[in-house]
């Protein structure tokens, strides 16, 4: 066994021996999802997010690719993919940090201290910059809405269900184009 697939071996035994819910994904090492809570003292604070993290090959001298399956507002995570910018993880990575490093120090430090001038999500940081308490307000409100135990199991397909109503409103449907399909 090569010295990177031991390595990952020992970092995803170790978050799995931690306080982390750990659910791997085809059976293997390479993908899995973490559950992960938001700080105390903080606006994501009983917040409880499903994060993706998959390990290229060359792991741990390349990154892992981390990104939050359930919707979060935070202007530093696209809140479409859930792609998390975070320099430490994407410019600065070194094999010295591990998973746990990951989730007990980079992304309790991301939502603790978000950055609206390097943003993914534009209009998080427009509206943290130009109004905190509105800012503030919308991220609580994503937490009650997104990031509760219970939207973990369905995060992707009925998470975005209740917001877009697009279908009705655009003038074409799905059964329209299916009717015409069969004679």
């Amino acid at each position: 066994m090569s010295s990177p697939s031991k390595r990952r071996e020992m970092d995803v035994m170790k978050l799995m021996m931690s306080d982390y819910t750990v659910e791997t994904i085809n059976d293997g090492l390479n993908e899995f999802n973490v559950e992960f809570h938001g700080p105390k003292e903080s606006l994501y604070e009983g917040g409880v997010w499903k994060i993706r993290v998959e390990l290229p090959d060359a792991y741990p001298y390349k990154s892992p690719s981390i990104g939050f399956v359930n919707k979060i507002y935070h202007p530093n995570v696209d809140e479409l993919s859930g792609s998390v910018c975070l320099d430490v993880i994407n410019q600065s990575w070194s094999p010295m940090f591990d998973l746990l490093n990951v989730f007990e120090v980079f992304l309790p430090q991301l939502l603790l201290y978000p950055n609206p001038s390097d943003p993914l999500n534009g209009d998080a940081a427009s509206l943290m910059m130009k109004d905190r308490k509105q800012y503030d307000q919308k991220v609580k409100e994503y937490c009650d809405r997104y990031a509760k135990k219970e939207h973990l199991t369905n995060s992707t397909a009925e998470v975005d269900s209740d917001e877009d109503i697009s279908d009705e409103e655009s003038g074409s449907s799905d059964d329209e184009i299916a009717g015409h399909a069969d004679p």
